[in-house]
């Protein structure tokens, strides 16, 4: 009897479970279409001409025009801020991946006040905005000679996301067993040795998050570019779309298709990484 009964309670349950979950999944329904929404604005848009885009600016086009594509790409200019935002942008992730996980290995493994101290100085970088140091900021890089050059951005840049990738990966790197640091150090492998091979692949979960969380702000800045450039074949990509405002007309088909083509390189990275983002988000989240 009690056999019978039990598949009976077990249905129960999981019905109660997932009437438990349905407000959590509406909401999440909601926010993914408020989050897409300014995405599909931007796409549906940017194959419309100049004057059929404020007819239904909310709709597919009536007749798909790509030819904002390839006046973008035909342009060599375009072609080349996007070279340089792609040089300055992956140049400093790879530099800010380099520094924090070295720093995050050195800060995890050093216990003492000094450790944490020095710890605390770093992270304090996320609460202060860089921007408020510009004036400084842009008299060192004429001092470094770096004035009107993508060089200009890279140790910016390389500032504002080491705050963020200490904070991750240090607590990354604390939950690592120390069986597998001292195994190492047992089998007569270095520090460095120990970094490379064991911790390095340990921590692409969250270097994954840092990339991410770091990419957006690097590659939609037009703060610093306005500031250090001023020469034309180094401007970067957001700064060039400034060239399609007019003083009395702006070409918004042509600026909404220069935004989706960088918007790609972000969509694409996160697509790649995604799952590695989600394990370095949730990472510590649950201990058991």
């Amino acid at each position: 009897m009690k056999d019978s009964m039990y598949p009976k309670e077990k249905r129960r349950s999981s019905l109660r479970m997932q009437n438990l979950h349905l407000p959590s999944h509406i909401l999440l329904i909601i926010w993914s279409f408020i989050a897409l929404f300014p995405i599909w604005i931007l796409f549906v848009n940017s194959f419309k001409t100049r004057f059929t885009i404020y007819d239904n600016p909310f709709w597919l086009p009536a007749k798909w025009n790509v030819g904002n594509y390839t006046a973008v790409l035909g342009n060599n200019d375009f072609l080349g801020y996007f070279k340089n935002s792609f040089m300055a942008v992956s140049s400093s992730i790879v530099l800010v991946l380099l520094l924090g996980s070295l720093a995050a290995y050195a800060l995890a493994h050093w216990r003492g006040r000094a450790s944490t101290a020095i710890y605390f100085t770093l992270i304090a970088g996320m609460m202060l905005p860089i921007r408020i140091a510009s004036i400084r900021l842009l008299e060192l890089v004429k001092a470094m000679g770096l004035l009107n050059t993508i060089g200009s951005l890279i140790p910016v840049y390389t500032a504002m996301g080491i705050p963020i990738a200490i904070f991750v990966l240090t607590e990354f790197v604390r939950q690592v067993p120390g069986e597998l640091t001292e195994a190492g150090l047992i089998d007569g492998a270095g520090r460095f040795h120990i970094f490379i091979r064991i911790m390095l692949p340990l921590l692409r979960p969250a270097m994954a998050t840092v990339a991410i969380y770091n990419l957006i702000p690097f590659w939609n800045d037009l703060w610093f570019p306005l500031i250090f450039i001023n020469k034309e074949n180094a401007k970067t990509l957001l700064l060039g779309v400034t060239r399609l405002f007019g003083q009395y007309q702006t070409d918004w088909s042509k600026v909404l298709a220069v935004l989706a083509l960088s918007a790609l390189p972000v969509i694409t990275l996160y697509v790649l990484l995604s799952k590695q983002f989600i394990k370095g988000m949730t990472a510590g989240a649950v201990k058991g």
